[in-house]
C-alpha cells in the first residue's frame, strides 16, 4: 500500500535542520529539542515502515530520456532497507539525546543540531535510494554534513584542517564511484537497482568499490577518520556506529548483485578489507588518544565487513554492522562520559583509576569493550565468529590474518580498559572526576542492552537472516575465543600498575608513516606542478606574454611619439633621410 511514511522518515530531519538554520539559531535550548524531536519522528516513522510487509512509496519522475537515461525519486523497501532505516534512526535518536548534555555548554550548540539534523536526513537517503544517482547525491550529502560536524569547532586548527582532509580524502574514492556508476550506466543503460543485469567487467566494480574504501576508510584510503576524532565525541559515535562509515558497507550489500559477479573483484575487495583490519589492530596498539584507540578500532572492524564481502556473505558483513553499531556507538559515548568528567582529557596516560569514580561509565565501558572484542554472550561474538567461519571456509590465509586481529582487539582494547579505569588516578582531574548528567547515561545502558542482545537469533533474526557459516565447526570459535583470551591475558599482565607505555613500537606510533608517505607524495606531485604552474604564469604568460606584448606596444608608441613632434624643421628633415633611404635602396639593392 502507497504510504507518506517513508517522506517522513526523511524528511523531518531535514525540516529541522532548516528551521533551526533560518528561525532558532539564537534559542539554544530550542534547537535542541527540534532536532530531537525531528529524530525520534523518523525513528518512529521507521519502525512503522518495518512492521508492515506491504509499504510502498509514490515515485516521483525526475529526469526522463526515453530510451536512453530514467532516474526517478523512489525508494527501496526490503528487509535491508529497513533494518538500516531503524538502525540509523535508533542510533542517531540516542546519540541526539547523549548530546544535550555532551553539548550542553558549547555556544554553537544550534549549529551542531542544524548540522546533525541535515547529517540524519543524508544518511537515511542513502538507505532509502533505489538507484545510483539517488544514491550518490545522498551520497555527497553525506560527506558534506560530515565535514560540518567534523569541523565544528573550527577555531582550532586541528578540527578544520581535519574535516578538510576527509572531505578531500572521501573525494578521491568517490570520483571512481563516480566513474563506475557512468560504466554500468553505459553498459546497461540504467541507473536503476532492479533493471541493472550482473554482465558487468572487473573494473567496474572496482570502480564502485573506490566510493566505498573512501566512504569506509578502507587501505589507502583510510587515513581520514582517526583525524576525523577532533570532532565532538558524540559526532565520532555516529559517524563510527551506523551512519557514514557503515554506508561504504551498505552500498556494497544493495549491489551485492553486482561485485558477486566478479569473482576478481571480490578477491581485491577481500584482500583490502584483511590488510585494513590487521594494519588499524596493529596500529592502536599504540596510540595514546582514547578517542583513536576506538577510531583505529572502527577501522579494523570496518574490515572485517569488507571483508566479508569479499567473501561473498552479504549476511555477515551485514550482521557485523548491526552488532558493531552497539557496541561502537556505546565505547564512543562511554570515552565521552571519561573524556568530559576529565575536563576534555584525552590521554589514556593522564587517566587511571576511573572504574571508581566513573563506576556506571566502567560498567557501560566494559560491556562494548566485551562486545567488541567477541566475548561470549556479547553481540560481538555471534558476529564476527560468522566472519570467522566464513573466512576459515573459503580462504585459509584470509583466515589466519583474521584470527591474529582478533587477538590483537583483545590485546588493545584491554589496555585501554586497564589503563584508564585501573590503577591510581594519576592527575588531579582524574582524582575529583564524577559521572555524566543522566542525559549522558541513559543512552549509555539502553546501548549496553543491545549490545548484549543484539547478536542472539531472537533480536538480530527479526532484522537480519543471520549466517550459519558460525554453525559448521566448534573449531572456529574455540580458535576465537583462544585468540580472545590470549589478547586479554597478555594486555592485562603487561599493562597492570603502568605508568607510562611499556612497549614502544615507533612506526606503530607513527601510524606506519602512511601519512608521511602521502605528504612527500603531495610535495612532489601536486606542489611540484602547483610551482611549476606559478612559474609559467609569473614568467611566461605574465612577464613574457602579458607584460611583453604590452612592453613592445609602449615602445613603438615611445617611436611613433618621437616622430610626431609638431616641429615643420624636423618633419621636412625626416622626409629627406626617407627619399635618401629610397634612392640608396633603387641603386645599391
Amino acid at each position: 500500500m502507497t504510504s507518506a511514511l517513508p517522506w517522513y522518515v526523511l524528511f523531518t530531519p531535514l525540516l529541522a535542520s532548516a528551521v533551526i538554520v533560518l528561525f532558532t539559531q539564537r534559542v539554544r535550548s530550542l534547537s535542541a529539542l527540534i532536532s530531537i524531536l525531528a529524530v525520534i519522528v523518523s525513528f518512529l516513522c521507521a519502525c512503522f515502515v518495518f512492521i508492515r510487509a506491504d509499504i510502498k512509496a509514490a515515485e516521483i519522475p525526475w529526469i526522463d530520456f526515453p530510451g536512453m537515461l530514467r532516474v526517478p525519486i523512489g525508494f527501496t523497501f526490503d528487509q535491508l532497507s529497513k533494518t538500516m532505516l531503524v538502525l540509523v534512526a535508533g542510533v542517531g535518536g540516542l546519540i541526539h539525546i547523549y548530546s544535550l548534555g555532551y553539548m550542553r555548554d558549547d555556544p554553537g550548540k544550534s549549529r551542531y543540531f542544524a548540522a546533525l539534523s541535515f547529517f540524519m536526513f543524508s544518511m537515511l537517503g542513502i538507505v532509502l535510494a533505489n538507484n545510483f544517482v539517488m544514491l550518490f547525491i545522498f551520497w555527497e550529502l553525506v560527506g558534506l554534513s560530515s565535514y560540518l560536524l567534523i569541523g565544528h569547532w573550527f577555531e582550532r586548527d586541528a578540527a578544520a584542517d581535519a574535516a578538510k582532509k576527509a572531505f578531500i580524502t572521501n573525494r578521491i574514492g568517490d570520483f571512481g564511484f563516480m566513474i563506475g556508476i557512468l560504466m554500468i550506466w553505459g553498459a546497461t543503460g540504467s541507473v536503476l537497482f532492479d533493471d541493472i543485469i550482473p554482465q558487468l567487467l572487473t573494473i567496474a566494480v572496482l570502480l564502485i568499490f573506490c566510493g566505498a574504501v573512501g566512504k569506509s576508510a578502507q587501505f589507502p584510503l583510510h587515513v581520514w577518520l582517526p583525524d576525523a576524532m577532533e570532532g565532538p565525541t558524540p559526532i565520532s559515535a555516529l559517524i563510527h556506529a551506523a551512519t557514514m562509515v557503515a554506508a561504504g558497507v551498505y552500498m556494497l550489500v544493495r549491489v551485492g548483485f553486482l561485485v558477486q559477479a566478479s569473482p576478481d573483484a571480490l578477491r581485491v575487495i577481500a584482500w583490502i578489507g584483511t590488510i585494513t583490519a590487521a594494519m588499524a589492530a596493529l596500529i592502536a596498539t599504540q596510540q595514546d588518544d582514547i578517542k583513536r584507540i576506538l577510531a583505529y578500532s572502527t577501522l579494523s572492524q570496518l574490515g572485517y565487513m569488507i571483508m566479508a564481502v569479499g567473501l561473498a556473505s552479504s549476511e555477515a558483513a551485514m550482521f557485523h554492522l548491526f552488532t558493531h553499531a552497539f557496541f561502537k556507538a556505546l565505547l564512543f559515548l562511554s570515552a565521552g562520559g571519561v573524556i568530559v568528567a576529565l575536563h576534555h582529557e584525552q590521554n589514556i596516560w593522564r587517566m587511571g583509576g576511573q572504574g571508581r569514580n566513573l563506576f556506571l561509565t566502567f560498567l557501560a565501558f566494559g560491556a562494548g569493550t566485551l562486545a567488541l572484542i567477541g566475548c561470549p554472550p556479547f553481540s560481538g561474538f555471534f558476529s564476527k565468529d560468522a566472519i570467522l567461519a566464513l573466512a576459515y571456509d573459503r580462504s585459509g590465509a584470509i583466515f589466519i590474518v583474521a584470527l591474529f586481529t582478533a587477538f590483537l582487539s583483545a590485546f588493545y582494547m584491554t589496555r585501554l580498559l586497564v589503563v584508564v579505569f585501573f590503577g591510581k588516578p594519576r592527575t588531579a582531574a582524574a582524582q575529583t572526576s564524577s559521572e555524566a548528567p543522566t542525559s549522558m547515561l541513559v543512552p549509555l545502558f539502553v546501548l549496553a542492552l543491545l549490545a548484549l542482545i543484539g547478536g542472539f537469533d531472537f533480536f538480530a533474526g527479526r532484522f537480519l537472516i543471520i549466517p550459519r557459516e558460525r554453525e559448521t565447526t566448534v573449531l572456529v570459535p574455540a580458535l576465537a575465543l583462544i585468540a580472545m583470551l590470549t589478547g586479554l591475558t597478555v594486555a592485562s599482565y603487561l599493562y597492570r600498575r603502568r605508568t607510562a607505555e611499556p612497549l614502544w613500537i615507533e612506526p606503530l606510533r607513527r601510524k606506519l608513516y602512511v601519512d608521511e608517505f602521502y605528504g612527500s607524495l603531495i610535495s612532489v606531485t601536486q606542489e611540484f606542478l602547483a610551482r611549476v604552474a606559478a612559474f609559467i604564469d609569473r614568467w611566461i604568460i605574465d612577464v613574457a606574454a602579458v607584460r611583453g606584448a604590452s612592453g613592445t606596444t609602449w615602445g613603438f608608441g615611445a617611436l611613433l611619439r618621437l616622430m610626431q613632434v609638431g616641429n615643420l624643421q624636423a618633419y621636412a628633415f625626416i622626409f629627406g633621410l626617407g627619399i635618401i633611404w629610397v634612392i640608396y635602396f633603387v641603386i645599391f639593392r
